[in-house]
Parts: structure tokens; sequence; C-alpha cells
């Protein structure tokens, strides 16, 4: 699925993240574990092709994103991985159908609102398709970002800190519904988190 080869990242001349190495293979759920300030944010990024690492080697599904122009990263992310940020980041002026949609759009993706729809449905929002942003609880808006990086049936996975503002109980909630989720894609996944309740959800963790 990706392997990293003594990857370093800097920032201002600063080093920010270094991984000798890690393997991951398709349909395993791995949990990077970091501080803040770890650089597990810069790793996901890198992963996703929305950075390039200042040294090191990385493949995802046996490419090599590093020669890749803006445009074939972009078009390959669309196609092969599925990104939750640890805020939705919903275009206001759309409503949830729209912003899924427009997932499938950015992809270069043939737009399928049933499909789009189904998913909503399997995360227990179908009903507020028709919404938009404002009207949202912080817990539906999350879900509606698991959607949309979910409906391109990425076969990579990646969750940037999705629990640090949740509650004990969406926490769990959220964790299960995106492994739950990716299982049924056999994707891989991989979340990061600071946050200690999620060790128990895992086999795979990775520490920086």
């Amino acid at each position: 699925m990706f392997s990293i080869q003594n990857i370093k990242h800097q920032y201002q001349s600063q080093n920010v993240l270094t991984v000798e190495n890690w393997q991951v293979l398709q349909g395993q759920q791995w949990l990077l574990k970091g501080n803040s300030g770890s650089g597990k944010t810069t790793l996901l990024h890198i992963l996703a092709g929305l950075l390039t690492a200042s040294e090191g080697n990385i493949e995802v599904l046996g490419k090599n994103l590093k020669p890749l122009s803006n445009q074939e990263k972009d078009k390959f992310r669309g196609k092969n991985i599925g990104f939750i940020f640890q805020k939705p980041h919903l275009i206001k002026t759309l409503n949830v159908i729209e912003n899924l949609l427009l997932a499938q759009y950015m992809a270069n993706v043939k737009q399928d609102k049933n499909k789009a729809v189904q998913i909503a449905e399997q995360l227990n929002i179908k009903h507020l398709v028709h919404k938009f942003p404002s009207e949202l609880s912080q817990g539906e808006a999350q879900r509606v970002g698991i959607a949309r990086a979910m409906l391109n049936d990425p076969k990579l996975i990646l969750a940037d800190e999705p629990t640090a503002s949740l509650d004990d109980l969406n926490c769990k909630k959220v964790v299960e519904l995106i492994l739950a989720q990716a299982k049924q894609q056999n994707a891989s996944l991989v979340i990061s988190t600071h946050d200690s309740r999620l060790t128990n959800f895992f086999e795979h963790i990775y520490s920086l």
C-alpha cells in the first residue's frame, strides 16, 4: 500500500519530521501516535501528496509521488486517497449533498448522486443531505467529512486528529465509523492522534 524510507522534512531550516522506515499493507489499520508538534500532520500531508518531503523516498500504491506534478498528484489523490481533516472544511454555500458531489468533481470522477446518498445513509446523515453546514452540529459535520473522504472508494484513508475535540461517547462513535468504513472498502487506514483513548482500537501503532 505504501512504504517510506528515510523521510525528512524541513520548514524554515528546521527539521520537523524524521521517519526511517514504515510500511503499511493493503487493508491494514494503523494508529499514528505522537505529541503535538511531532510531525503527524506533516507526515499525513506527505502521504497524501499535499507536501513533498525534503529528503527520502515514499511510494503509495507502487507510485513514487515525488516526481509527479501538482496536477498529477491532485488526480492521484482524488482517485486513491480519502483525507479526513480534524475540521471538515465544508463549503458554506453548498448543502451536504453538493459538498459530497464536489469531492467527485474535484477528483474528475463522474458525479453520482445515488452513491453520495448511499454513503450518507451508511453514516446516518441521509436526512441531512439538503441542510447547509451552518445547520449541522459538530458531530454531523464530521460525519459529512467522513462521507466525503469515503465517496470515491479510496484505497488509502488518512485521518488527522479526528477525535481531538470530541467527548468520550462521540470519540468512540467516530472511530468505530471510520474503522467500519475502511474495512468495508478494504482500504488501508492511518489515523493520527495524541489521544490515548484510541489506542485500544488498533492492533498496529506507529509512534513519532
